[in-house]
């Protein structure tokens, strides 16, 4: 699946939208991809979920044991990515502000894990679920996304594996170009749910 294609999943899922949009990060970006848009779509979900298996079985030179992925946004795109490559998906969750495998979640030693995030654009999310995966001395060999918006300059600590790389513009707050400062802004991301 080409970037263009990958696009065109969310544009024709109504998810890629255009505003003034306070990332999860809390950068501020004229582009928002709102991917719960094409998770609702099963068949979409699925064509995308499978072209990043394919993809990263074809990168990777370690076979993988789990997936696990950051709540919330990680959660289906890391089970139906699990799903095409046969895998277990696990998942994160904040506890007192950490990331922590919960509910009977458990990972061995001998555990290669493979990460699955959503939308990568700091790689803030995927460094503190790798912690949390490291922390259980399992051992993570890659990430694995849907799209990263820092166009290949996210560093996640491990092999970041991209169905489509798509530079979005992202500022400071306080470092606003004049045309995004005069749009309300609006926060659209999961950050910050209990």
């Amino acid at each position: 699946m080409t970037r263009d294609e990958v696009l065109d999943e969310f544009r024709a899922a109504g998810a890629l939208l255009e505003g003034h949009f306070i990332l999860s990060s809390g950068l501020r970006s004229p582009v928002f991809l709102q991917k719960a848009k094409v998770f609702a779509e099963p068949a979409r979900t699925e064509r995308l979920c499978k072209a990043l298996a394919e993809k990263v079985r074809a990168e990777l030179d370690i076979e993988p044991t789990v997936i696990v992925s950051p709540a919330v946004g990680g959660i289906v795109p890391g089970y139906e990515t699990a799903r095409h490559m046969g895998l277990k998906a696990l998942y994160v969750e904040r506890q007192d502000g950490e990331f922590t495998l919960r509910r009977g979640f458990e990972l061995s030693k001998d555990d290669k894990v493979l990460v699955i995030e959503d939308i990568v654009t700091t790689g803030l999310s995927s460094r503190e679920c790798i912690d949390a995966i490291n922390a259980t001395g399992a051992t993570v060999i890659a990430e694995g996304c849907l799209v990263d918006r820092s166009g290949g300059e996210a560093d996640v600590g491990v092999p970041l594996i991209s169905l489509a790389q798509y530079k979005v513009p992202a500022y400071e707050a306080d470092k606003l170009p004049p045309e995004l400062a005069a749009i309300p802004a609006i926060k659209p991301g999961s950050r910050g749910l209990v």
